[in-house]
Parts: structure tokens; sequence; C-alpha cells
């Protein structure tokens, strides 16, 4: 679909806006490009006697610019977050082992989510305690069974 289709909503088109935009401040030409932009600035100090006006260019420039890249981040931070969330949840719905209550803890208060990562810090332990000792109880029984079998051959 393209940008300008007048079918998109003003959201669909700042998301695709700002996912370029992003794309393209990621890359390494921008960050040579904005040290470049710094270093004239520096150096272009003394012809202009270091004025207020020459320290404003520089502030106003960089304020306005970490301004929108405020937004530019938060959108493209939410459209991770949901893409990485329902993945997340299509894994959950194909293992039929999984607990689909599971589904949406995004939802859930700050309250609700401690106690459920309490409730699984609990649960965990106990996996992790359960695991060697069964496997100690089979290594018993093994040796039992080997116990038993050399005293069967005892005369």
């Amino acid at each position: 679909m393209d940008d300008n289709d007048p079918r998109l909503s003003l959201s669909d088109r700042f998301s695709r806006a700002a996912q370029w935009t992003a794309q393209q401040c990621g890359r390494a030409y921008t960050f040579v490009g904005a040290i470049v932009i710094i270093a004239a600035w520096g150096i272009s100090g003394p012809a202009f006697h270091y004025s207020d006006t020459w320290q404003l260019i520089i502030n106003t420039g960089t304020t306005i610019i970490t301004f929108l890249m405020v937004f530019l981040i938060q959108n493209t931070q939410n459209r991770d977050t949901t893409a990485i969330q329902l993945k997340l949840d299509e894994l959950i719905r194909a293992n039929e082992n999984a607990r689909n209550q599971m589904l949406r803890l995004e939802d859930l208060t700050e309250n609700q989510i401690n106690h459920l990562k309490e409730s699984f810090a609990a649960a965990g332990s106990i996996a992790a305690i359960r695991q060697p000792l069964e496997a100690a109880q089979q290594g018993l029984a093994e040796a039992s069974e080997d116990i038993e079998q050399a005293k069967s051959r005892l005369p």
C-alpha cells in the first residue's frame, strides 16, 4: 500500500514514517552526519565570536531533534512490543501444554504481575528440587536392584 493512499489513517502514516526514520537514524552514516554537523558548528565558533546566537543554534537544534525522537522511539517501541507479544501469544496457543491464561499478561496490573511472578518463583524452586530428587530415587532403585542381583548370585 502506498503511503500517500488516502485510505491510510494518520496513525498508519505516522507509524510508517516513524519506522522509516528509525531505520535511517540507526545507520552509521546518520551518526557520522551528526558528528560532521557538530564539528562544523564547533569550527564555526571563532567566525561567530562564540556568540549567544551561535550557541543558541546548536541548543535549539538538539532540543527539537530530541523532542521529536522521543515520540519516534516510543512509537517504534510500542509497535515492536506488540509484535513480540503477538508472537508469544501464538506460541502459547500452539503449545498444548501451555496455560492459555498467560495470553494477556500485559493487561494485568503491576500488583497482579508481581503476585504471579512470586507464585512462579515458588513453583520454580520446587521444580528445581524435584528433578534431582527423582534422579536420586531412580539411582537408588537401580542400586537396590544391583544389590539384589548380587545377593542372588552369592551361595
